[in-house]
């Protein structure tokens, strides 16, 4: 047995000599170990390395450093490689068959121990360890092996060439769009005005309509010369890896650089140019004002600053740049500013852009892990035919409780707006790992709560937008449908027959507050209505939803209704609901909570500052939306919905979500929680039975919302006293006052309505066979028999 073991000693440390080898040629000569880099699941290729890299090459160091700092200098570097334009994302791996690995540990994976199966069917279970969840639902969805040899190597090359938290050893984006990088680390030659300033020069920035002098679209030079340049400070020694260029986003101007220099350097003083053999690389830029090209480095360079030093631009326009960097950070262990500021996060989950099939599997993993409270139902297919998957969260799936509120996340109603997607997956991964390691508050909110999940409601635009890649998909690649329609605003509009109805004075006689019906052109079959659309509509008048949160992305807000302004000839107004203050509480819930919506110090987005109003916005009062969701949930459904813009990166890189998770964490699970805010309870009649459709009216508010199937019904209010009055069609009116708390939790409400004296006669009449005499008719029949007597 000794041999045994020495035999497997030897041959374990020959093995892992082979690796560093491997990994010494491919990697840069730094030894330098980061003591506070952090092990990182497996990631796919970012970019597809087409051949093995040579080492990075670094410009002389400042006067002063030793010569032991310094980088080693390579050979010539290699061609110039071309340009990518919207270059594919490398095919993934195709998922491994759920059959465990062979060894003590195989009954881990695809199957569970009897006494597993046991405490999985026993809601008091002892909780399971954090740690035991994420392996187990991270071995369902990737094959154990290649996750093995991928964490080894990732991690060697991370320790050898100074890579921080690299994914699949690519270097992600330094953050110009994410805003990671801030303004005063962006610097130009010149600039045409302030509102074209080195701070605009981001990947995917957008103008406001005007383009006024505070917000513009892109960095524009104020002279036309080969001397201009801009520059990106990264603040400590990065492997800058590749340079991704737009042209101006303009509704009225065509401007975009179509060559360009880079340039490196440690001090901002000594420059080097990127070589192409013997003399300076030109890359190639843009063709167009839109579309992000990416042009990687020959070799990787390694400095603190980076020039892009424009050569040529189009004819007719000027020097006009929006940029993005790809670069690692090199380990610094001397920088306390970096390691304080950079963000990590504590929950073990699934950090990854996941293709349709891979968010399939993912559900199923969650699924399997959380049997007794998640289900996995599809509400209908997109125009392709990708299912359009949802998961249900709650201690009894597959049923609506008594008394029990219904909410749900919509994500992903824009293709190409891809973090609120990977956001609620990451969410139901939590919420299992919380409720199975016994967290009091997620096992309160699931048993409390039925809780719907739709993660992709615009599948086949997120598939366009996937295989661009998350920098070169620019601004709109994948938001629409298949078919060319933009989910967001293709619901009917009913604000129209609402607005119109009260000007005419018809509310409620012709056209109630609530539950307006849909108009019957949308219903045809001719209509351009989204069969995505379709499907959720359905799925939205099925489920007495309560609350609703869409998220999107592009912006940093939460956007309440009503979306559409009430004035012809408008663009913005504010256009509130009778349920204003009720709405500005929900946003401010998840606003206040978010890490950055309220933080008066960041900058914004692209054009809005929305810190005047805490992180949210009426709808209307930001731009006009005909048909928008929001609207059509409040006034077709008893459904409250906002619309959440979680980021100011639409697509973010993938090393950027644990940092996305941890801002958007807290306000997701809030949100949730407020759907337990107001009054509930059952209307019933005398015998003791639900009674469905009944109008449940506020005084003093001017929209009501009806109760379920069961009688049930719940209705979101402020802290307050308020008079609440039951009615419906052969019943009495029943009026009560209810009070809200301040405490979490909704108050119990209920009605028992009894039967007019007119029903009663009818069910009398109706039950021996005979129908009530209508009194009218009767009169207008003696009427006729006199007059055929006197004829």
């Amino acid at each position: 047995m000794a041999r045994r073991g020495a035999a497997a000693l030897a041959l374990a440390l020959a093995l892992l000599a082979v690796v560093l080898a491997g990994v010494g040629a491919q990697g840069a000569a730094l030894q330098v170990p980061d003591y506070y880099v952090q092990e990182t699941w497996s990631r796919e290729p970012y970019y597809a390395r087409r051949e093995p890299k040579p080492e990075p090459f670094s410009p002389p160091l400042p006067a002063g450093t030793r010569d032991g700092e310094r980088e080693p200098r390579l050979p010539e570097p290699r061609p110039p490689k071309k340009a990518t334009k919207l270059k594919k994302a490398p095919k993934r791996d195709k998922l491994a068959p759920e059959t465990p690995p062979p060894g003590k540990n195989s009954n881990r994976k695809g199957m569970r121990t009897k006494s597993s199966e046991k405490a999985a069917n026993d809601d008091h279970s002892v909780p399971v360890a954090r740690d035991d969840v994420r392996e187990r639902i991270f071995e369902m969805t990737r094959d154990p092996r290649e996750v093995a040899n991928r964490r080894i190597l990732c991690t060697l090359y991370s320790a050898s060439s100074g890579a921080d938290l690299l994914h699949n050893c690519g270097c992600p984006p330094l953050g110009l769009e994410t805003l990671k990088i801030t303004d005063f680390q962006l610097h130009a030659s010149t600039s045409k005005r302030y509102g074209l300033g080195a701070h605009r020069g981001r990947l995917n920035i957008q103008a406001g309509i005007n383009e006024n002098d505070f917000y513009d679209g892109a960095w524009c030079a104020g002279r036309k010369d080969l001397r201009q340049w801009i520059e990106v400070d990264a603040r400590r020694l990065t492997k800058f890896t590749g340079v991704i260029t737009q042209g101006r986003n303009s509704l009225w101007l065509s401007d975009w650089v179509t060559s360009f220099k880079v340039m490196v350097s440690n001090d901002s003083h000594t420059w080097v140019t990127v070589k192409n053999g013997s003399g300076d690389m030109i890359f190639e830029g843009n063709s167009e004002k839109e579309i992000p090209v990416l042009n990687e480095l020959p070799v990787p360079m390694v400095a603190r600053y980076i020039r892009v030093n424009p050569q040529s631009w189009f004819d007719n326009g000027s020097i006009c740049m929006r940029l993005e960097i790809l670069g690692c950070p090199l380990p610094d262990p001397n920088n306390y500013y970096h390691r304080r500021n950079e963000m990590t996060t504590t929950d073990d989950l699934d950090f990854k852009h996941h293709s349709h099939k891979e968010m399939r599997q993912l559900m199923k993993a969650v699924n399997e892990m959380c049997p007794n409270i998640t289900r996995i139902y599809n509400i209908g297919k997109s125009h392709q035919g990708l299912k359009l998957y949802a998961v249900e969260i709650t201690d009894h799936p597959g049923e609506h409780e008594v008394g029990e509120p219904e909410f749900h996340y919509i994500a992903g109603a824009h293709g190409n707006e891809v973090l609120g997607r990977e956001l609620t997956l990451l969410l139901m991964q939590f919420l299992c790992q919380e409720y199975l390691a016994g967290n009091a508050r997620i096992v309160r909110l699931v048993e409390e709560t039925r809780i719907h999940i739709l993660p992709s409601l615009n599948p086949d635009g997120y598939e366009k937008a996937y295989e661009g890649g998350s920098e070169l998909g620019g601004w709109s690649l994948g938001r629409w449908t298949h078919d060319g329609i933009d989910i967001n605003n293709n619901f009917p509009d009913l604000n129209t027959l609402l607005w119109e109805a009260e000007d005419r004075q018809n509310i409620p006689r012709k056209v109630p507050n609530h539950y307006i019906a849909i108009p019957e052109w949308f219903l045809s079959e001719n209509a351009t209505v989204a069969v995505e659309t379709r499907a959720v509509i359905a799925w939205m008048e099925k489920i007495p939803f309560v609350l609703g949160g869409n998220l999107q992305g592009g912006e940093l807000v939460v956007a309440y209704p009503y979306d559409m302004v009430r004035s012809l000839w408008k663009t913005q107004e504010p256009s509130p609901t009778p349920d204003d203050h009720v709405f500005r509480w929900l946003a401010y819930s998840y606003a206040s909570t978010h890490r950055l919506m309220t933080d008066a110090r960041r900058r914004v987005c692209h054009t809005e500052d929305f810190q005047k109003e805490d992180g949210t916005v009426n709808g209307a009062s930001w731009h006009t939306v005909a048909g928008s969701l929001n609207d059509f949930s409040y006034l077709h459904t008893n459904c409250f919905e906002l619309s959440i813009y979680v980021g100011c990166d639409k697509f973010p890189h993938e090393s950027e979500l644990p940092e996305e998770w941890e801002n958007n964490r807290e306000s997701l699970i809030v949100f949730m929680e407020q759907v337990h805010r107001g009054i509930k309870g059952v209307v019933r009649d005398s015998h003791g039975r639900g009674i469905p459709n009944v109008i449940i009216s506020v005084e003093g508010i001017n929209h009501d919302i009806r109760t379920a199937s069961d009688g049930d019904y719940w209705r979101l209010l402020n802290p307050g006293e308020y008079v609440v009055t039951a009615k419906a069609e052969g019943f009495a009116s029943s009026t009560k006052n209810c009070m809200v708390g301040y405490d979490m939790g909704a108050t119990q409400c209920d009605f028992t309505l009894s039967k007019t004296n007119l029903a009663r006669i009818r069910e009398i009449m109706e039950k021996f066979g005979k129908q009530p005499i209508s009194l009218p008719a009767r009169r207008l029949k003696l009427r006729g028999r006199k007059r055929r007597q006197r004829g």
